[in-house]
């Protein structure tokens, strides 16, 4: 960045003429710092490491883990801009939260959490998700927050009776820092279906299941316990004092800076791919993995593996929602990082992970007759209630490493790819398909492959690695310089005008080839069953 550039940068970070996104995502949380005025000049970023645990058959993180992380978050990009521009943080023009959608984190009348934090890949609301389908006539996941009350009452969970409050990780952070208990339309979604005409939730169904639950929890009110729901552009609230000291412990920070409404990771993907219109669509690779395509229309059925959510802006989006995304692939490669370590290679772990993606283009289209599953934890849309994550071959496959690699990165896309064939049964149409995600940084490999299992086009841009990081802090962008725009304008004409997309088109051999892959991969989701049984 030439002297000019970094004064002008160091005077906006000065004067707060920036915006600033936190995402709480599952590897990782994240801090980015762009030009309100132009949200796609990053100023500065900042990132945590941090792991759910598996304790007592919950899928969970630590609510001390969470601030710990978000503060280091913070604490490295307040280095980061010092470094890069010679100044000290001390405020923001706006800022906005995110995290991983849905599960379920119940307060009582104290703000004491109730249980520890459910996350959305806890897999033991099946008999909830089942009545409540039935009772309102959509698809309730299991990953959903109503999903996990309800089984709760199912279950006589004794703190169901002490229930006051009933949010998402995005909208727990929101709430500390600024005192409000509110949640982006996207969000919501996730915890209870929201109503298209009102933008809020559905007033009949939240109804119905007050009724359900009367003799069980009796006084329930589901609509006492939710977030009151915002739309992308309204103002959330502001960092209070408690706040400021929350988010930076050393006191730097000062308080009254606005807020945009908390968000989930996957309308926050959205903003990041330019993907909120109709006939548009994003695939969002990480700990999960999960497709959002812009509906024009309602869709003609109810498909358990679809989950109708909506874009930040509250316009209807059909989800394909998976559990299990990169991790796998990321294990598999760090074994390969070991050996090159333990051979005196002394190639770093991004190295590895480009040699191999690479080494994967000389893959066979079938993958070679291999398969793999990366079925860490329970995957509803195959039928998982339990992961176990299996690599299978039979004696005449092509067992080389170039198919080993292409198989894995294939069978991050399986399950998506089972989803959105039921998308594509409904007659729904993609212009094109967004993709972002650290997988996606390798140029042209995992995407060339995503392309080949959707027969779509699927474009990267130069924010791929960034993620929801970069897109709450566009939504903060978006609450001061929106000049009447709607989302989808301001995102066109303000942030990616003139952005470079890289596209590619399905590779010829890779559409059928992964096509027969994806028939095996169906045909031996039973070896997947018996494992779960067996082992």
């Amino acid at each position: 960045m030439s002297g000019t550039m970094t004064d002008a940068a160091a005077a906006a970070i000065l004067e707060g003429r920036t915006s600033l996104g936190i995402e709480l995502g599952s590897t990782r949380i994240k801090a980015c710092l762009v030009l309100a005025d132009d949200p796609a000049t990053v100023l500065a970023v900042g990132s945590h490491e941090w792991e759910n645990r598996f304790e007592h058959r919950v899928w969970t993180y630590a609510l001390d883990d969470v601030w710990t992380g978000v503060q280091a978050a913070h604490a490295e990009l307040v280095a980061d801009a010092q470094r890069r521009h010679g100044v000290q943080l001390t405020t923001a023009g706006a800022i906005g939260v995110s995290a991983m959608m849905h599960g379920y984190l119940a307060f009582d009348e104290s703000d004491e959490l109730l249980v520890p934090f459910r996350t959305w890949r806890n897999t033991s609301t099946g008999r909830s998700s089942e009545v409540l389908s039935a009772l309102l006539g959509v698809n309730i996941p299991l990953r959903w927050s109503i999903a996990h009350l309800y089984q709760a009452v199912l279950d006589d969970e004794p703190h169901v009776a002490d229930a006051a409050f009933l949010t998402t990780l995005a909208g727990y952070v929101h709430w500390k820092l600024t005192g409000r208990r509110v949640l982006g339309v996207g969000d919501a979604s996730g915890m209870f279906p929201i109503d298209a005409a009102t933008g809020d939730y559905d007033a009949s169904m939240l109804s119905k299941f007050d009724g359900l639950v009367e003799e069980r929890a009796f006084g329930l009110k589901v609509a006492e316990l939710l977030p009151e729901v915002l739309v992308a552009g309204q103002q959330a609230g502001e960092l209070t004092a408690d706040g400021a000291a929350l988010l930076d412990p050393s006191g730097a920070l000062s308080p009254g800076i606005p807020f945009c409404p908390p968000e989930g990771d996957a309308g926050t993907g959205m903003v990041a791919t330019c993907s909120v219109a109709p006939r548009t669509g994003n695939v969002s690779a990480g700990t999960s993995i999960f497709a959002m395509v812009v509906l024009e229309r309602p869709l003609a059925g109810i498909h358990h593996e679809l989950d109708l959510v909506t874009t930040p802006a509250g316009d209807p989006v059909a989800m394909v929602h998976c559990n299990n995304g990169a991790s796998e692939l990321a294990a598999w490669v760090g074994m390969f990082s070991r050996f090159a370590e333990v051979t005196g290679g002394g190639h770093s772990s991004d190295e590895v992970f480009e040699a191999l993606f690479r080494e994967a283009l000389d893959g066979d289209p079938d993958a070679g007759g291999l398969l793999a599953y990366n079925h860490l934890a329970g995957e509803p849309i195959a039928g998982l209630s339990e992961g176990r994550p299996l690599f299978v071959r039979t004696p005449d496959s092509s067992f080389t490493l170039a198919n080993v690699m292409r198989a894995q990165l294939y069978g991050v896309f399986g399950t998506l790819s089972l989803g959105m064939r039921v998308l594509a049964g409904e007659g729904v149409e993609l212009d094109r398909m967004f993709a972002h995600g650290g997988m996606f940084r390798t140029a042209g490999v995992a995407q060339r492959f995503l392309a080949g299992a959707l027969d779509a086009p699927v474009a990267v841009g130069e924010t791929a690695s960034e993620g929801g990081a970069w897109g709450i802090a566009v939504l903060a962008s978006y609450l001061s310089a929106s000049d009447g725009l709607d989302l989808d304008g301001y995102l066109r004409e303000r942030v990616f005008r003139g952005d470079d997309f890289n596209v590619v088109d399905p590779d010829p051999e890779d559409v059928p080839g992964f096509a027969a892959y994806l028939s095996r991969y169906h045909a031996g989701l039973e070896v997947e069953r018996t494992a779960v049984r067996v082992l």
